[in-house]
């Protein structure tokens, strides 16, 4: 089903106010053009969520203790490293949906739309069965003891089975977002999250009839809930119940799939970069034995819970940031991207102060190990004094994302992950300093990013990457 192209009012200059671009066709009559918070607050909604849900796996998983707590944690660091690529596309994706949405070109944003589908999905089948057959081995990489590698492999091939489904939720909700459409993606998100925690409750402690298979049952609860969750969203695209329709023919053009990978694989060795970076640091925290590995592990769960937040306002700017330059409305492009840095730094302090405050008592809830509490408590302290640092990386990497300039952020976390943390931990480890002096190594790396982005930003260079 193909639906009408729309009639689309020109964008005026960014007031942080909502404005409305009307558009016809069998889904909805009318495409809100929103502002910073209208499109944060779903996408924060639906990552407190899924925090929510990943919170309560890690809490299921620590009844079966630390090691099973370790095994999940490098599980899942291993599934988000072989999704890198899928987070290139799609980094072009929004920029490319959001830029032709803003122009009112809404067959150029579906054909993006559905090119990025097709390349996503025939990646996410070719990295399953290397992820199932090398699942030992790049466990093995973590020193991990036996028994918590065997976790960990297993964790990590059922996962691994769920790829396609993960990549086909993950694309239409970028698209979806791009243009403008923030609730749909937080409504599926829902449906999936929900899933995931009865799907965890029956599986994890073999409840509601189902066998009782531990850290297998996460792995299974999470990819099963993906893809219910992409069931969903696959049938209202179908069904023309979304803004972005399936879109015209010929939507594998060379020129639109260069484009997307042109702008696409700088995010992709980011992501590489990214994840690599932190495997190394937790390699390094390894060194120091399971306890402050599983304290990693359940430092960040806890503080997921601000990240989410500028994660919101990331997808916000990338969004706004692109529908503007679309529009030929730079200045705007401007106000949306700084507008979305304070409240990112407002929302992030408020809060990371409120997960400092109580630390101790959810380190303490999470897992039974006073060790393991104490550290966390730690981390969460050295992580927690970071939120405004990190809320200016959300919030300007997005923005630069959505003009496309996706190599100036690959650069930031060469320069701040790996040559700042990553030495700093390995100086600190060869020293023979205690784990905490490795946590305090976030500090330089976080610094250094933010000041890089906020001049890159100032800057002005990223208005100009992508030419019309």
């Amino acid at each position: 089903m193909t639906e009408k192209s729309p009639k689309v009012d020109t964008a005026p200059a960014y007031t942080g106010e909502a404005t409305r671009v009307i558009t016809t066709g069998p889904g909805p009559l009318a495409v809100p053009r929103l502002g910073i918070w209208e499109l944060a607050w779903p996408a924060i909604l639906n990552n407190l969520l899924h925090s929510l849900v990943g919170l309560v796996g890690i809490k299921m998983v620590g009844s079966l203790g630390a090691g099973a707590v370790a095994a999940v944690t490098t599980g899942n660091r291993i599934f988000f490293i072989l999704q890198a690529l899928l987070m290139a596309v799609t980094a072009g994706t929004t920029a490319l949906v959001a830029r032709a949405w803003g122009a009112g070109d809404r067959d150029e944003a579906e054909r993006v739309n559905r090119a990025s589908l097709w390349v996503c999905l025939s990646i996410s089948l070719l990295i399953t069965f290397p992820a199932i057959l090398f699942a030992d081995p790049l466990a093995r990489f973590f020193r991990l003891d036996e028994e918590t590698l065997l976790l960990a492999a297993t964790y990590i091939r059922w996962i691994s089975l769920f790829n396609a489904a993960f990549a086909l939720q993950f694309v239409l909700s970028v698209s979806l977002r791009a243009a403008g459409d923030a609730r749909t993606p937080l409504w599926i998100g829902a449906l999936t999250n929900i899933a995931n925690i009865i799907l965890l409750y029956a599986l994890v402690y073999g409840r509601l009839g189902f066998p009782n298979l531990g850290v297998a049952g996460a792995a299974i609860a999470g990819g099963a809930a993906f893809a219910i969750g992409s069931v969903a969203i696959v049938y209202l695209w179908l069904r023309g119940y979304l803004i972005l329709g399936i879109g015209p023919p010929r939507c594998l053009e060379r020129k639109r799939v260069l484009r997307l990978v042109n702008i696409g694989y700088p995010a992709g060795l980011e992501q590489v970069v990214w994840q690599g970076g932190f495997v190394l640091f937790l390699w390094i925290v390894s060194l120091y034995g399971t306890a402050p590995y599983a304290a990693y592990g359940i430092g960040v769960s806890i503080l997921s819970f601000s990240f989410l937040i500028g994660w919101g306002f990331s997808i916000a700017a990338s969004t706004l940031v692109g529908q503007h330059l679309g529009a030929g409305d730079s200045d705007g492009a401007t106000q949306a991207g700084w507008r979305a840095a304070r409240l990112s730094v407002v929302s992030m302090v408020v809060f990371g102060l409120a997960i400092v405050a109580g630390a101790w008592p959810l380190a303490r809830w999470m897992i039974d190990d006073a060790e393991v509490v104490r550290l966390t408590v730690v981390f969460i302290y050295v992580l927690g004094g970071l939120q405004p640092l990190m809320a200016i990386e959300f919030a300007l990497t997005g923005s630069l994302r959505g003009a496309g300039d996706t190599r100036f952020p690959l650069l930031t976390v060469l320069s701040g992950l790996v040559f700042v943390r990553c030495v700093l931990a390995g100086i600190f480890a060869r020293l023979d300093f205690s784990v905490e002096w490795i946590f305090y190594a976030l500090i330089g790396d976080y610094i250094v990013k933010a000041t890089m982005l906020t001049l890159r930003f100032r800057g002005g260079r990223w208005k100009s990457i992508i030419k019309s």
